[in-house]
């Protein structure tokens, strides 16, 4: 299997980050998302994806080690599931969440310039069919003008 560039998982938990904020502006607890089986089983899955890639991160020492849980935490979603506690969920996406994106984006502005212009070119085409997605990306953009 090929390495893949670490600049990817990067962008991969911005994006799983952009779709998570979005699923939940939506409710207003842990149990009214819970009981919305489609969009938790989505934050979920966002979930896994941001823990995955955080791991690969971590294991570049591109990501602080301060961020250890948020690797822990895809574990517990994966190996427990039968278990997750919605209010656990719900406090990760309120309190973890934005300074998680903030030192992702924080990241994302020291990839160098064509690169960067590369990727999001790539994730804007990839999530074409999401608006909120490709504005995001959009927003990564001008940031890079």
């Amino acid at each position: 299997m090929s390495k893949r560039a670490v600049e990817f998982f990067v962008f991969d938990i911005f994006i799983a980050i952009i779709k998570i904020e979005k699923t939940v502006s939506r409710f207003s607890d842990a149990q009214s998302l819970l009981h919305s089986y489609t969009e938790w089983d989505s934050v979920i899955r966002e979930f896994e994806i941001i823990g995955e890639a955080s791991r690969h991160l971590l294991g570049e020492e591109i990501l602080a080690s301060e961020y250890r849980p948020v690797v822990d935490f895809r574990n517990v979603i994966i190996h427990e599931y039968f278990g997750i506690d919605p209010d656990e969920v719900w406090g990760v996406i309120e309190q973890s969440i934005p300074p998680f994106r903030k030192a992702i984006e924080d990241i994302i502005t020291e990839i160098p310039f064509e690169l960067k212009s590369e990727l999001v070119h790539a994730y804007i085409e990839d999530n074409r069919y999401l608006d909120f997605v490709v504005k995001a990306l959009e927003d990564i953009e001008k940031q890079c003008n």
